[in-house]
């Protein structure tokens, strides 16, 4: 079962993947939420440190979209050629993801480095709060080779079926990250820098581990030189498959763009530390459901290179109603303990007074993005690219970066920019969802229907 997905039940393939798969992520998601937690509690720093990494998280942001754009983009064409049995094409698709992945994490670095003080400026930095993101980010950028080839990689681990090796990629960075941060920060007194080298030192960590694995003979399909040169017609592919998490990702750093700018207008430095904090917790509370959803990938597009589509069928039907089930319980702790979660990253009682309005409004209707979830891994895992690009920039670039300016010229000032979250998730939720429904399921369920 855990290397042939067309056996055995598909719910339970997908367990065997996602739950692995979260862990990781949880793992993977501790490099920086516990860097927010350590630095909200710095003496003296009060919100401002806070506000300086939020100001940081674009150019983060930019750095997982080129990620996805080559790793989401690689591992589900990889799924479908390993289902059919096409391995040479399957190691190909891997070498060249390694390629991209490498060479475009050089040109991130150089550019993120040498523009960084125009660039946070433009973001919404104060004087003040320049301080804070500087010394995170020209630490954290020369990390970028390390984390882009762990995250883009580490898929393709859980795509021939060791979601425990998987696990292992980000765990052992993630320990050693737990251990180096309050070392690097209150003991040799490095601050937000300190944070930095630490989760710089256990990407590094990470990196070796997965090229290691997927260099070594532990798997059957692995990086080989021959197809570390860039075949650009195979290229194209990935690109245009991982070009809807590329778009996502990319959206997102524009809605932090726009959000810190909006936000320093309207609420100043404190809000804008605020939006970190809400930030954070949404990437946990969100994390099962994306741990879910990435997990299903591997199966469905496994099943669907096979042409066992009643089984795909089945895989968006329990992905749908876990990730529904979940994100509906996860608003009800947000309703019910938004000061609890907010305090665990900082201890400033005028962020923690006015955080708490701000965090409902921003989760209202979480609910909704389980359906932009579902539909959009559908897409994504059956190679419908064209249909998952579109959905991922209607949610963000057309429906709440505006609404993010908008709302708050239009009488709801600064809550106007945490308004424009679930607006966003219940339009591009449910249009993404049903339009997946209508152009996809139901092909699929006629029964021996090739699609």
């Amino acid at each position: 079962m855990a290397n042939d997905f067309s056996k055995g039940k598909v719910w339970k393939n997908i367990i065997y993947q996602a739950i692995p798969l979260i862990l990781a992520q949880l793992v993977q998601l501790l490099y920086n939420v516990v860097d927010r937690i350590y630095i909200g509690h710095l003496p003296g720093a009060d919100s401002m440190a806070l506000t300086g990494i939020g100001l940081a998280f674009p150019l983060t942001t930019l750095i997982a979209a080129f990620t996805c754009l080559f790793g989401t983009g690689g591992t589900p064409l990889f799924s479908i050629a390993r289902g059919a049995g096409e391995n040479e094409r399957a190691e190909r698709i891997l070498g060249n993801t390694f390629s991209l992945l490498f060479g475009s994490s050089l040109v991130i670095l150089i550019f993120c480095y040498l523009f960084r003080k125009p660039v946070l400026y433009l973001f919404g930095a104060s004087d003040i709060s320049y301080v804070y993101a500087d010394a995170y980010l020209k630490i954290y950028l020369f990390g970028t080779s390390f984390t882009m080839l762990t995250t883009g990689l580490n898929g393709f681990i859980n795509a021939q079926g060791f979601p425990r090796m998987g696990m292992m990629t980000t765990l052992l960075g993630a320990v050693l990250n737990l251990i180096l941060d309050p070392l690097f920060i209150f003991y040799f007194h490095m601050g937000v820098g300190g944070a930095a080298l630490a989760t710089v030192l256990s990407q590094l960590v990470s990196c070796i581990w997965v090229l290691h694995f997927l260099a070594g003979g532990k798997t059957q399909l692995r990086i080989k030189k021959q197809y570390l040169k860039v075949d650009w017609k195979l290229a194209l592919e990935i690109i245009a498959l991982g070009m809807a998490g590329f778009i996502m990702q990319a959206t997102n750093c524009l809605v932090q763009i726009v959000c810190n700018a909006t936000l320093k207008t309207y609420g100043g430095d404190l809000y804008v530390g605020i939006m970190t904090v809400i930030n954070s917790v949404r990437e946990i509370l969100s994390l099962p459901v994306g741990g879910l959803t990435s997990g299903s990938q591997p199966v469905m597009g496994y099943d669907y290179g096979a042409k066992r589509y009643e089984r795909v069928c089945q895989g968006i039907r329990f992905t749908a109603a876990l990730g529904i089930l979940y994100t509906l319980s996860a608003w009800l702790v947000v309703i019910q303990h938004p000061r609890l979660l907010l305090s665990v990253f900082t201890e400033d009682m005028s962020m923690l007074d006015a955080g708490v309005g701000a965090m409902r409004i921003y989760f209202f209707g979480f609910f909704f993005m389980a359906f932009q979830f579902a539909g959009q891994s559908s897409f994504t895992a059956l190679g419908y690219a064209r249909e998952a690009i579109f959905f991922s920039l209607l949610r963000k670039a057309v429906i709440v970066a505006p609404l993010t300016v908008l709302l708050p010229r239009c009488g709801f000032g600064v809550n106007g920019v945490f308004l424009a979250e679930p607006i966003s998730n219940a339009i591009g939720g449910l249009a993404c969802f049903i339009t997946m429904y209508f152009i996809l399921y139901r092909k699929l369920k006629k029964s021996g229907q090739k699609i």
